[in-house]
């Protein structure tokens, strides 16, 4: 077996037992898991904006997208032991308040920061997209957590789980079945190694084991979806997980690289290894809503 391969199985044999044990928890300690995860994510977009002669304010793109999840997790009724018995979901602004004021903060600090000689129309949109992509998409799985269950909630934790599992059974299915099959490139410009015999198998896994996972997970927690609508949430996540596989190579294709860092063994960084969960979390929220799940 490639190291690589050794590698991502370590990985996967430590990262998911701690990632269930997160996620059943809940509370801070899962808020903070996922501000780490957007804070790093943010770091490495920062970088590949940087080896394209972008200069995106950092440290206002990074704290940003750090500032997300917690604030999410607060306006769930998160109260941390320092600021008391508040009604966070009561008192927490609009979220229309919070978009207005990072724009204005990014563009006015954009206008104090950089020159027109350095490409401030660049740098505002880096700025902006990284809590954007990085802080706002993976908040959605707090939401979907805390909108099913309390803190020490299995169900809530099946239930964040399902469309991760999908993705990941996509990609395995995809890997595996473009190597066995081949076949003509899905996007050659953007993802060289992809093939559509490949994103075929990722469609097939995906739906196959959305339908095994209700009934394995979901049913027994108490809110199964039903095998059809099963079957068609793991199509739509198939497909969107692959588009945010192919949004993220196209960063990497533009600035030359083939991982946004070398942070995770075996994954490269964390822009590698939740580019398709970018897209498939804030999106598997939408279907639940839409099934009456939260």
């Amino acid at each position: 077996m490639p190291s690589n391969q050794v590698q991502r199985l370590l990985f996967a044999a430590f990262a998911i037992p701690a990632a269930v044990g997160l996620v059943y928890w809940g509370g801070l300690p899962l808020a903070l898991l996922v501000a780490a995860i957007a804070g790093l994510g943010a770091r490495e977009l920062v970088a590949l904006a940087r080896r394209q002669g972008l200069e995106p304010l950092g440290g206002i793109a990074i704290g940003l997208s750090v500032v997300v999840p917690p604030a999410v997790w607060l306006s769930y009724g998160g109260q941390p032991i320092v600021l008391g018995a508040i009604d966070w979901a009561a008192a927490a602004p609009s979220p229309w308040f919070g978009l207005a004021g990072t724009v204005l903060l990014v563009l006015t600090a954009t206008l104090a920061a950089r020159a027109p000689s350095e490409r401030p129309l660049g740098v505002a949109a880096v700025t902006l997209l990284a809590p954007l992509y990085c802080g706002v998409l993976p908040s959605f799985l707090l939401g979907v957590r805390y909108a099913i269950g309390p803190e020490r909630s299995w169900p809530a934790t099946w239930a964040v789980f399902f469309p991760l599992a999908i993705t990941w059974i996509c990609d395995t299915a995809a890997m595996y079945g473009g190597k066995l099959i081949g076949g003509p490139k899905l996007s050659p410009v953007v993802s060289p190694g992809k093939t559509r015999s490949g994103a075929i198998s990722g469609l097939v896994g995906g739906i196959l084991a959305a339908v095994i996972y209700n009934r394995v997970a979901l049913e027994p927690s108490g809110f199964s979806i039903g095998d059809l609508a099963a079957a068609a949430v793991g199509a739509v996540l198939s497909v969107v997980a692959q588009v945010g596989d192919l949004a993220e190579s196209l960063f990497k294709r533009e600035v030359g690289v083939k991982d946004s860092s070398g942070l995770i063994p075996g994954h490269g960084g964390v822009l590698d290894r939740f580019d398709s969960l970018y897209f498939v979390v804030p999106v598997g929220a939408m279907l639940y809503r839409l099934l009456g799940v939260v």
